[in-house]
C-alpha cells in the first residue's frame, strides 16, 4: 500500500466516527430545543403529574401586600380556560406560560450565592400558592434586592407592575 492510499484510508475510518458524534450531537441538541418550551398540561402529562387531559384548571392564589396604588389584595386565578378575580387573569396565565420550561422551575428562588444588586424596590410581598402545570406552587415574593425585584418583574402580570415589570 502507497503512503498516500494508507493516509486515504487513515482518514476514511476515522471520519465516520467523528461524523457519528456530529451528527448525534446536532440530533440531541435540536431535541432538546423542542422541548423547552410546553405548555403546562404538557409538562404535567409528561411529569406523570396528570393526563393532560384533565378537566381540573390550573389555579393559584396570589396574595400581595404593601404594593400601594390598588394592588393590595388576594386573587384567584384559573388558567385553561383562563379566569378568576386576577385583574388580568389571560396576561397572568401567558406569563406563567412563557416561563413554564423543562428543568426549570417558573416558581423558583433566587439562586443561592448569587450577586445581587443593593437595591430596594419597596415593602411590596407577594404569596403564590395553588397548583401549576399538576405541580404545588408555594413561593414567597419580595423586593429587597436586585435578584429578588428582577425575580418579581419576571412575572408581572401575575404579580403588579411596580416599576420595570416587563409584559408577556
Amino acid at each position: 500500500m502507497s503512503r498516500a492510499s494508507a493516509r486515504t484510508a487513515s482518514r476514511t475510518t476515522s471520519r465516520p466516527g467523528l461524523r457519528r458524534l456530529v451528527l448525534g450531537a446536532a440530533a440531541s441538541f435540536a431535541a432538546l430545543g423542542s422541548l423547552a418550551a410546553v405548555s403546562p398540561a404538557a409538562y404535567a402529562q409528561a411529569a406523570g403529574l396528570g393526563d393532560g387531559k384533565s378537566k381540573e384548571r390550573d389555579h393559584l392564589t396570589v396574595t400581595v401586600r404593601n404594593a400601594g396604588g390598588g394592588a393590595d389584595g388576594t386573587f384567584q386565578l384559573y388558567c385553561g380556560p383562563d379566569g378568576g378575580s386576577h385583574p388580568d387573569p389571560s396576561g397572568a396565565c401567558a406569563v406563567l406560560e412563557r416561563d413554564t420550561r423543562w428543568g426549570q422551575e417558573a416558581f423558583a428562588p433566587a439562586p443561592k450565592g448569587g450577586f445581587c444588586t443593593m437595591q430596594y424596590g419597596g415593602p411590596a410581598t407577594a404569596h403564590v400558592t395553588g397548583t401549576w402545570a399538576g405541580r404545588p406552587v408555594d413561593a414567597t415574593y419580595d423586593r429587597r434586592d436586585g435578584c429578588q425585584i428582577s425575580r418579581w418583574d419576571r412575572l408581572v402580570p401575575l404579580l403588579p407592575d411596580l416599576g420595570g415589570g416587563r409584559r408577556a
